[in-house]
């Protein structure tokens, strides 16, 4: 049966703000916080209500270094006490880190913390899941405090700029989606016992590489062409870049070309893949009329009626397709077929238009021809 009642420490931190927006698509479950304002009451009456319990509490940068003890390793005591004293073995998953294996004030504490935690469920039985996480980065994270992807994100996006001592110095990335996937699947099958548990893919690159990329994003407005943003890191680090851009960069102008026909508008450029613009047509203009050896296109009608002509260069045949906004309807462009388009209507043509390449002026594939 999936827990209802969730405790979570550190609700107001990176991590929990992505959880409890997650746990709040659940229908009925009901999300405890515990953040820095609670008092050791507050966590004691959470922890006797809760189904289960996701501690994300903790110190990473204290003005302090004795913080590290007292917010990581002594408050995760507390909540193990706190979770004895309700005499059932509620499950736990921690958010440790991967700084657990080294020997530093900030990895000790977090190593102490898990061995609070590992007494706990071993006395009670109760399923512990030990979270050794990578830097988790994402929306909502905080820059110059929680990674280094916020700070970059942040900074480029506002063309501040950023501080690199070491280009080559490798880091490794958990992106806050697959962290919150995780911890979620720990709520649907906690398992059984005390474990190191995963939360990934984990990335592998480097300082220099993960600005370059962030500051890819951005020239991407000048450009027009993507980046890779489908998958992976690259998908992971754009949606991140996008978060942080402010208010005033929710949107940017693009080029219009013009002339007696209507205008034509580019949107996107892929490295690969083509791209994708519009274009209009006044009532009775005619566009195209040409041909391509190679280069082909999709058109689709979202305003208008549209007729498309074409004829094949070696034999003459012609073939015709009539088209209107009120019925989405693609029609391609074929290699070896000189074809037009006409406004056959008495409003505006506009026209969504993909073509498979980024048109290239050194070599266009774009050969004038009548239909």
């Amino acid at each position: 049966m999936r827990p209802t009642r969730i405790l979570v420490t550190g609700a107001d931190g990176f991590i929990g703000k992505n959880l409890r927006v997650a746990l709040a698509e659940r229908e009925g479950t009901e999300v405890l916080p515990i953040t820095r304002a609670s008092t050791d009451a507050d966590l004691a009456e959470a922890v006797a209500a809760a189904d289960a319990v996701i501690h994300l509490a903790g110190v990473n940068r204290p003005q302090d270094p004795k913080e590290f003890a007292t917010g990581n390793a002594d408050f995760t005591a507390t909540l193990c006490e706190a979770l004895r004293k309700t005499g059932r073995g509620i499950p736990v998953a921690f958010a440790s880190s991967i700084q657990a294996e080294r020997d530093n004030p900030y990895g000790r504490s977090k190593r102490d913390a898990e061995d609070h935690l590992r007494r706990y469920g071993e006395a009670s039985g109760a399923p512990v899941a030990l979270y050794r996480l990578a830097n988790v980065f994402g929306k909502w994270s905080r820059p110059s405090y929680n990674s280094a992807v916020a700070t970059f994100c942040h900074n480029i996006a506002r063309d501040l700029p950023i501080r690199i001592d070491d280009p080559s110095a490798p880091v490794r990335l958990v992106y806050i989606d697959d962290v919150v996937a995780e911890l979620l699947r720990f709520l649907d099958a906690p398992g059984e016992g005390v474990r190191l548990a995963e939360a990934g893919p984990v990335y592998a690159t480097s300082v220099g590489e993960l600005a370059r990329q962030i500051e890819a994003f951005k020239a991407v407005r000048e450009t027009l062409v993507t980046e890779r943003v489908g998958t992976g890191l690259v998908r992971a680090l754009y949606a991140t870049y996008v978060s942080f851009l402010p208010l005033e960069a929710f949107s940017y102008g693009v080029p219009k070309y013009g002339d007696a026909r209507g205008v034509f508008v580019e949107m996107l450029k892929t490295p690969d893949c083509g791209q994708f613009s519009f274009f209009t047509a006044h009532p009775g203009i005619t566009r195209g009329g040409h041909y391509h050896h190679t280069k082909t296109e999709k058109f689709l009608v979202i305003k208008g009626r549209a007729r498309y002509r074409f004829r094949h260069l070696l034999t003459d045949e012609t073939f015709e397709v009539d088209s209107h906004g009120d019925e989405p309807l693609v029609v391609e462009t074929i290699p070896g077929w000189a074809h037009d388009i006409t406004n056959i209507g008495d409003d505006e043509l506009v026209v969504m238009l993909w073509a498979n390449e980024v048109f290239d002026r050194q070599k266009p594939d774009t050969v004038a021809s009548k239909v």
